[in-house]
């Protein structure tokens, strides 16, 4: 680095002035030329400490991510919907839900939803679908799979990956995410279960605890309603296509069941990826949450310091963390 150039003395460039008034000059013109020389001394210091400090953009710390801290879905846990508008992408969770993903993958496998439909979008709360037929001797047969399967509400925390964050929770006295699921355990009770956060898929019951059996299914398309955690049983989330869930027509009120068949929108299909041709299919990956660089993302979140932000709130909710998902780069 070359040497800061010392500033000219004051006295070399003073017009002549009456001595008191001469002097008086001289010592403040020396104080100001003083203080102008220590900022440009301090001044490229000070910028490269600026450079340094500002944060990362979350763009910046995922566009450096190496392809360890992603994740392809296994395609025998993976749905496509296809609605009108496009392809639904969804991720089940055995490791949750065991029994009801196997009977999803019956159904899809067996192509039980086709020609199904959303008939329940409420607002801020959930879109629904399967067969909306009351009367149960007229439903759709599910063909193979169960009629009845246990509640599976939550399960036991021993041996399920789990990646915790900092914060507290008002729901549950741990929330983090396992293998990218939002989820919540509790170490006393040795329990952990998937939390109702944006985007997460659950299996529509009745009054009584077991009597789900996975074909009719719902999508949370509004704030986090985690009052429904542990009442029901959350079998996978959205990874793709939740923008043509969210726009649909809401029903009336109160529950946002349409009252018109008109108005409900038709399942196209809801098929495993595993049985989809390659060819056919929406190649993703999702990041890992068990990486330094997702703890990097967290932290981002928690705390904004870009230049928009004026206070830091030191605080992140689990349903406000999202995990990235994107198509895979060219090799």
């Amino acid at each position: 680095m070359s040497p800061v150039r010392p500033c000219a003395p004051a006295s070399a460039r003073l017009p002549r002035l009456a001595p008191g008034r001469r002097c008086l000059e001289r010592l403040c013109l020396a104080m100001a030329l003083a203080s102008a020389c220590a900022a440009a001394a301090a001044a490229p210091a000070a910028a490269a400490d600026d450079t340094a400090a500002k944060p990362k953009t979350a763009k910046q710390l995922l566009d450096a991510s190496t392809p360890a801290d992603w994740r392809t879905p296994d395609p025998a846990n993976v749905l496509y919907m296809q609605v009108p508008a496009g392809r639904i992408v969804i991720e089940l969770a055995p490791r949750f839900a065991p029994q009801h993903v196997g009977n999803i993958r019956t159904l899809a496998h067996e192509r039980y939803w086709d020609g199904l439909s959303i008939y329940r979008s409420q607002d801020n709360y959930v879109v629904q679908f399967g067969d909306p037929t009351e009367d149960e001797a007229q439903r759709k047969s599910i063909g193979s799979a169960k009629p009845h399967l246990p509640a599976e509400f939550t399960r036991t925390a021993a041996g399920l990956p789990f990646d915790a964050l900092p914060d507290s929770d008002g729901w549950a006295p741990e929330v983090g995410f396992s293998e990218g699921f939002p989820a919540a355990r509790d170490p006393k009770a040795g329990e952990a279960w998937m939390a109702h956060c944006y985007g997460t898929l659950g299996a529509g019951r009745d009054v009584a605890a077991d009597s789900s059996n996975g074909t009719e299914l719902y999508v949370v398309d509004g704030q986090s309603p985690r009052a429904l955690d542990r009442n029901i049983t959350v079998v996978g989330r959205v990874l793709k296509g939740m923008e043509l869930l969210s726009v649909l027509p809401r029903g009336p009120e109160p529950m946002g069941m349409y009252t018109d068949p008109k108005q409900y929108t038709p399942i196209l299909s809801i098929a495993l990826e595993a049985d989809v041709p390659e060819a056919q299919r929406t190649p993703l990956q999702v990041l890992r949450t068990d990486t330094p660089l997702f703890a990097q993302l967290v932290e981002m979140r928690r705390n904004r310091k870009d230049d928009w932000y004026k206070l830091s709130s030191g605080h992140i909710d689990l349903c406000n963390v999202t995990v990235p998902v994107r198509t895979p780069p060219a090799p």
